[in-house]
């Protein structure tokens, strides 16, 4: 571990320029014992990828990972340049601290100096500083303090095992911002401590941004190491902030008290107990913040110093926000709130001096802490005007037809039933803390009851959401945060909504589109707590069949709804990949979502016509036009249904030409149902799916009895595996990545694995064992650059001489434009190509798959990926390589004449779209897709592709 110390530092040392500087630092550390001759070479290395300097005058050269075998002992030795040594680019660097570590200990010397590097004047300080011991103060910074309060306590959990339990602290750290995301996966590797008592200790000092502590206790009984488990400490340790609280930790236990932990029912039992900040019924008070820019420096600091003139505690917080309330009295936390213009502060004082305190702090505020204000009016500020256009909502036309996002498939006509939101008034103050507590004590009980009956009559998939949901509910976070506001005042449904609006906006926020969706279930719940606390009875649907319209429709929405009476859903927002469109799907009702605001403007009874297949929607249709559609849907139901009596028949167009057509699978069970379903091999093995099922990274052995099901399963068949694909946009919860402005840009797929070779080489060394010389497919996901399938493939080859396999294949998937456009190039190397057209769409055309209002607009049939696509085919022909289609556009009825036109040889899709597929290919000529094709490449835009199509 590294830490600083004063004897590891040489004081007014000179060096005429970095290259010298680097030569004293390691002349250094060989002196010492802890590297080898040779670690030089090293540092200069590190220096030539990317500067060591990290501002403030410091700089931190260490080795690279090839010099890593030269050092001896972990350890650091700092040199003081009191007239400065140029590190390029015009950076002075007044201290230099060289580094001998074996792994990437260097990142825990960061986050000790990251108190530090945040003082304004600190380089010019370290430059004057005459002695060790002063310099060493200067880097340690102030001590902070351990976090401990009510949103770091989780009673009652959820847990089946010790390692859940674990994660659970885990994720209070991240909530409360002491930990990065990656904490959980370094907590579990720690060596769990125990105290007596059923009570256990984790802690880790890794992935800390601040020291905190939380704890747990398990909603039923648990054991661990044939031990009691009744409740556990996860420690965020940084310095010696814990040291105070370990002391009264172990008073506590020494003096037998620990029942009083693991067997409290509130948060403020245990803060008793530990000495953590327990949330006091104090009195408060509120204002509106009228400072322009808010509480910035200059205010915050006024405010603060003229806090300090009062003996006692006192806090303030954002009325409309989450966030725990802070000491006035310290700048930065003040300064952390981001406490903007007309948002609400309150005040909250210690009895003693409240009567004092809270008025004079509330006329500074009002009178703008130094600054001048403007008056707040009583209504919202307008708008700055601006010279757009008013665009005025209206009403989709008769006869109009919109194009939405396609959710659910299926063809259907009903009147429109509109359901738009409904405003719900309640009050902003309670009666009393317990009538509060027992309002909405009684509303959770009643939805968790509701949640149960949906759970016990829904299938699996629908199920595990509401699951989800009652889960949600369970939150320790969100029970705790709305306690604390009760005990401020608020009314439950307040109380409520206030928490649950900050937690969606927080899922929202997220860089990941999935998690963000969730968004909707939070709100979701909050709505059917909130119609409980207000005795908001829901309204009756028609009994006759009807399309239901929303502004977006919750999960619990469509799960109550009557698939014989509803006839299709239609939405204002939403994608593809929201929750309604996954429980729509699971029920087989045809769904449209992101269509826009007008739809909710309908006449309630307006014919329409839902396509679900293709994402439009008719309004008001000519009879015609709806005889078309009925018409076209039956035609299609027999279809499906004579398609699903040949699915077992290979797929062979009408003039000879046969096309291979295999499955996208993301598990190994199941495999014998999707051989019943026509699969002639598995085109798609996605592992992180594997992976995902696993509370931590599955070893060789796990994986290997995972790939062999599938490989036994298939009995000869083909399997096509992808590698690894997760970062950025799929992140592990086990695999801390960092978080990126841009996921889908950034480290993901093969970038990510060949940074973790040893998670690389044991998912390939898995995959080799497994084959037994059946007929194996490896592909390497989101290859850009051709040194990367290099790196990837050399890998294999080398795992191959110990390993033999005699039916490999090795390939990539198409999914980034470079991959396309360097085909000719990749087509010499490899065995085949398959190209992931949803990546690929979203690439081209720079459109976000998962945007709610463009989404609808990454189309696989656009002319600019149909031309990747034909690029992609020839250049693999030309060499006699294969190439597959693996992405939604292989599935698409409208798509597949195409796809074989441009003459790709296999296209695999879900296991459900098989029989389908097949058949479309046998109702195809070869030569005439080909004409097609070649008309498809010409066209402008994919809605003139599908018009095309159409017509043919």
């Amino acid at each position: 571990m590294l830490e600083l110390a004063k004897e590891q530092i040489a004081m007014d040392q000179v060096a005429a320029d970095k290259a010298e500087a680097l030569r004293l630092l390691a002349d250094r550390l060989v002196a010492d014992g802890l590297v080898a001759e040779g670690y030089l070479e090293g540092l200069q290395a590190r220096e030539a990828q990317g500067s060591t300097f990290l501002g403030q005058g410091i700089a931190i050269p260490h080795g690279t990972p090839q010099t890593r075998d030269l050092v001896f002992a972990t350890g650091v030795r700092l040199l003081q340049f009191p007239q400065g040594v140029d590190w390029g680019d015009g950076q002075i660097v007044y201290l230099a601290i060289g580094i001998a570590a074996r792994s990437d200990e260097h990142l825990r010397l960061l986050q000790l100096l990251t108190r530090a590097l945040g003082e304004t004047d600190l380089a010019e300080a370290l430059r004057r500083a005459t002695s060790a011991e002063a310099l060493l103060k200067l880097l340690q910074g102030a001590p902070q303090a351990l976090a401990l309060d009510a949103q770091l306590v989780g009673l009652a959990v959820a847990a089946d095992d010790f390692d859940e339990l674990a994660w659970r602290g885990a994720r209070l750290l991240q909530r409360a911002d002491c930990v990065d995301s990656g904490f959980a996966a370094v907590l579990q590797q720690a060596e769990p401590l125990p105290l007596g008592e059923g009570l256990w200790w984790l802690n880790s000092e890794r992935q800390v941004r601040q020291p905190g502590l939380a704890f747990v206790t398990p909603q039923q009984p648990l054991r661990y190491r044939d031990q009691p488990l009744n409740g556990l400490f996860c420690l965020a340790s940084l310095g010696a902030a814990h040291q105070a609280l370990l002391e009264r930790l172990c008073e506590v236990l020494i003096e037998g008290r620990g029942q009083m932990l693991y067997q409290a029912t509130s948060s403020r039992t245990v803060l008793e107990v530990l000495g953590g900040e327990v949330p006091a019924d104090w009195p408060s008070a509120r204002v509106t913040l009228a400072n322009p820019h808010g509480l910035h420096a200059r205010p915050a600091k006024e405010l603060a110093q003229l806090a300090k003139g009062f003996e006692g505690e006192i806090r303030l917080r954002l009325v409309d926000s989450a966030q725990p309330a802070v000491s006035v009295k310290s700048l930065s936390k003040l300064l952390s709130l981001g406490a903007r213009r007309g948002q609400v502060l309150e005040l909250i004082a210690e009895p003693a001096i409240a009567a004092d305190a809270l008025p004079v702090l509330l006329a500074a505020i009002e009178q703008g802490l130094g600054e001048e204000v403007e008056p707040l009016s009583a209504t919202p500020e307008p708008a700055p005007e601006v010279s757009v256009p008013e665009v005025r909502l209206e009403a989709p036309i008769a006869g109009s037809r919109l194009q939405g996002v396609a959710a659910s498939p299926g063809i259907v006509c009903g009147p429109a039933h509109v359901q738009a939101e409904r405003k719900i008034d309640y009050p902003l103050r309670g009666e009393s803390l317990q009538h509060e507590r027992a309002q909405l004590s009684q509303a959770l009980a009643v939805v968790i009851s509701e949640l149960q009956l949906l759970v016990q009559r829904s299938d699996k998939a629908i199920g595990e959401i509401f699951v989800t949901h009652q889960e949600m509910l369970a939150d320790p976070a969100l029970t705790d945060d709305v306690e604390q506001r009760l005990r401020q005042g608020e009314s439950a449904a307040a109380a409520w909504m206030a928490v649950i609006e900050a937690a969606a906006r927080q899922q929202e926020s997220l860089n990941d589109t999935l998690l963000a969706e969730r968004a909707a279930d939070l709100r979701d719940i909050g709505r059917r707590v909130l119609a409980q606390l207000c005795g908001i009875e829901e309204h009756a649907a028609p009994q006759e069949p009807y399309v239901l319209v929303m502004a977006e429709v919750g999960p619990s929405d469509v799960a109550r709804l009557d698939p014989s009476r509803v006839a299709g859903i239609v939405t204002a927002h939403g994608g593809a990949t929201a929750h309604s469109a996954i429980v729509a799907r699971a029920l087989g009702i045809p769904a449209v979502v992101g269509l826009g605001e007008g739809v909710l403007l309908l006449e309630p009874g307006t014919p329409l016509l839902l396509d679900g297949q293709r994402g439009h929607l008719s309004v008001a249709p000519a009879e015609q036009d709806i005889q078309r559609a009925l018409a076209e849907r039956d035609k299609r139901e027999q279809r499906l249904q004579a398609a699903w009596t040949h699915r077992l028949e290979p797929a062979v167009t009408r003039d000879g030409h046969a096309v291979e057509v295999f499955a996208n699978i993301g598990e190994s069970t199941g495999i014998a149902k999707v051989v019943d379903q026509g699969a002639e091999g598995v085109g798609l093995l996605r592992t992180e799916l594997i992976f995902m099922a696993h509370p931590q990274a599955p070893d060789v052995a796990t994986q290997e009895a995972e790939y062999r099901r599938v490989l036994d399963g298939l009995d000869g068949r083909p399997l096509v595996v992808r590698t690894l694909d997760v970062g950025g946009d799929k992140p592990l919860p086990y695999w801390p990545i960092a978080t990126e402005e841009n996921p889908f840009l950034g480290v993901r797929g093969v970038r990510l694995t060949l940074q973790r070779p040893q998670v690389m080489e044991d998912q390939l060394r898995a995959l080799l064992l497994a084959a037994d010389d059946r007929p194996l497919r490896i592909m390497f996901p989101m290859v850009g650059q051709v040194h990367e399938w290099r790196e990837a493939r050399a890998m294999v080859e080398r795992l191959r001489k110990e390993i033999p396999v005699s039916d490999l294949q090795l390939g990539i998937m198409v999914e980034v434009p470079s991959a396309a456009l360097l085909a000719p190039r990749l087509a010499r190397e490899v065995d085949f190509f398959s190209i992931g057209t949803n990546d690929l769409t979203q690439y081209t055309l720079a459109i976000d798959r998962g945007h709610p209002s463009l989404s609808a607009q990454a189309d696989g049939l656009h002319p600019a990926v149909l031309q990747l696509i034909d690029m992609t085919v020839r250049a693999a022909h030309a060499e006699g390589k294969w190439v597959g289609v693996c992405g939604e556009l292989a599935a698409d009825p409208q798509a597949v004449a195409v796809l074989l036109g441009l003459d790709v040889d296999e296209l695999s899709v879900s296991a459900r779209s098989i029989a389908e597929v097949k058949a479309l290919v046998r109702e195809t000529d070869q030569q005439q897709a080909r004409a097609l094709a070649r008309e498809a490449l010409l066209q402008d835009s994919a809605e003139a592709v599908r018009t095309l199509v159409e017509n043919n």
